[in-house]
């Protein structure tokens, strides 16, 4: 194996999406990553579909949904029944072998089973041990489960998202977890570090709500500096203007000024060079004060052409903009095609190439790799305590019989 994080071994033990997530990118740079699973059930996504992958002879297959394959590639999968005490005997040997612990159970879940933090620290001291939650390890909704739809309406991210006349809106895809996973990988990076240097493991206490405060950056400061409430500017950006979609002819586009002189220079194409010398709309404040009007301006003048004839003129003369994509159209773009944003790799249950969303990280020595697929429920279990544990199968079968994994 190899990647930059080579030789870092976690002992997997989050489902869904923000956990499973953040363990793949780490697991595409190298990391070995052992999933911890339920027998006979493993990740709830498993079964959230469809669309799930299908087997050769065309038949769904109902443990291995698109979605899983979506967060898990790159992993070995072992199941394991914690709630067993020899089950938790084998755990605790396997992280004895770890350089991570990383779990995403509600407070207090792990307690029971002996694995809590406080439980394992002395025996392992130094053990990375990342928790994360819906609300943190700490505070009056600490016991609460927490998912990317609540932390997205509690962290008020849904209320600045669509536009203000429509119900609320939340983002397309589950940002809150990613996000959160985004940021526990950074914390593990850092701590990781830091062990190499004292010896010494920490716990990491991660929380959705936490990060999608976080990560209301422009908006959320805002906030704390003028005590004004944020709205939902639809496609618009808070403070700069025109950035947003508009009219054109046969659909819409994206037009992205950001500064004064591409305002000045599309206004020059459009056929409008008196706009930019109006005092309304000389510089962007000016142009985010008197927002509703500029809007009306450039829009009408947008409306005369079709997408096509903005999106190849004011690239030309360095205007930002951009065609609204529907996801089909994203994977036809050159430019995603170029960067090679798509990967196929072989998969054991359709035993066929399946395509995966790549990897966007680019290194010019150790780029991610791509050495296996999101893996069946389990697959790697006899693989795992055989390397780590040196189990023979005569072993290996005596615990599958008794229930342990």
């Amino acid at each position: 194996m190899t990647g930059p994080l080579s030789g870092i071994r976690i002992f997997d033990m989050t489902r869904i999406l923000a956990g499973p997530t953040a363990t793949q990118i780490l697991a595409d740079l190298g990391a070995d990553v052992i999933k911890v699973e339920r027998p006979g059930t493993g990740d709830d996504v498993r079964g959230w579909g469809p669309p799930y992958l299908r087997t050769p002879d065309g038949e769904e297959a109902p443990r291995d949904s698109v979605y899983f394959n979506a967060a898990n590639r790159n992993k070995r999968s072992m199941t394991l029944n914690l709630a067993d005490p020899e089950g938790q005997a084998l755990a605790k040997r396997l992280i004895a072998r770890s350089d991570v612990l990383f779990e995403n159970y509600k407070v207090g879940d792990l307690a029971k089973y002996g694995l809590a933090y406080d439980q394992i620290r002395d025996d392992f001291p130094s053990l990375i041990y990342c928790s994360l939650t819906g609300f943190g390890q700490t505070g009056p909704y600490a016991p609460r489960a927490g998912f990317d739809l609540v932390a997205q309406a509690m962290g008020g991210i849904m209320s600045i998202t669509g536009t203000e006349d429509q119900t609320p809106v939340k983002v397309g895809v589950g940002i809150a977890d990613l996000m959160c996973g985004m940021y526990a990988n950074t914390a593990i990076l850092a701590a990781l570090r830091h062990r190499d240097a004292t010896g010494e493991g920490q716990q990491i206490d991660m929380a959705l709500l936490d990060t999608q405060v976080a990560w209301l950056v422009n908006e959320g400061m805002n906030h704390l500096h003028t005590g004004a409430v944020p709205r939902a500017w639809g496609t618009g950006h808070v403070s700069i203007v025109p950035y947003q979609a508009f009219p054109a002819s046969d659909g819409y586009f994206i037009l992205a000024v950001g500064t004064d002189r591409q305002f000045v220079a599309f206004c020059e194409f459009a056929g409008r060079p008196d706009l930019p010398k109006d005092a309304r709309f000389a510089a962007n404040a000016d142009r985010v004060r008197n927002r509703a009007a500029c809007v009306e301006a450039v829009s009408a003048l947008t409306a005369a052409h079709p997408v096509d004839y903005w999106l190849e003129n004011l690239s030309r003369i360095k205007v930002p903009c951009a065609p609204v994509n529907t996801i089909d159209q994203v994977f036809e773009d050159p430019q995603v095609k170029a960067r090679e944003m798509v990967v196929e790799i072989e998969h054991p249950v359709s035993g066929k190439p399946e395509r995966y969303l790549a990897n966007p990280i680019k290194m010019s020595k150790t780029p991610p790799q791509y050495r296996r697929p999101a893996p069946t429920l389990g697959q790697h279990t006899e693989e795992v305590l055989g390397e780590l544990l040196e189990m023979d199968a005569g072993e290996v079968a005596a615990l599958r019989e008794r229930g342990v994994i």
